[in-house]
C-alpha cells in the first residue's frame, strides 16, 4: 500500500476522527472508505423498482411464447 499525505483542515480532521470512532474503524483509511461507501450507496438503484416481489419482476420480463 502506498502511503500518501493529504492536507486537511482542523474541522475536517475532527469529523474524520468522529467517523473513525463511530464506525469502529481501525484506521483513517478505513474510515474514509466508509464515507466513500455511504456516497456510492446513495446513488444506487436499490429500491428503484418498488416493493414488487422479485419472482413477479422476473416473471414479467418475458412473455410465455418467449420461454423455452
Amino acid at each position: 500500500m502506498a502511503v500518501t499525505t493529504v492536507q486537511i483542515g482542523d474541522e475536517t480532521l475532527e469529523l474524520l476522527r468522529k467517523v473513525k470512532k463511530d464506525t469502529h474503524s481501525t484506521s483513517y483509511d478505513e474510515a474514509i472508505r466508509q464515507i466513500v461507501g455511504w456516497t456510492i450507496k446513495e446513488k444506487s438503484l436499490c429500491g428503484y423498482l418498488g416493493s414488487k416481489p422479485s419472482r413477479q419482476l422476473l416473471k414479467d420480463l418475458r412473455d410465455k411464447h418467449e420461454r423455452f
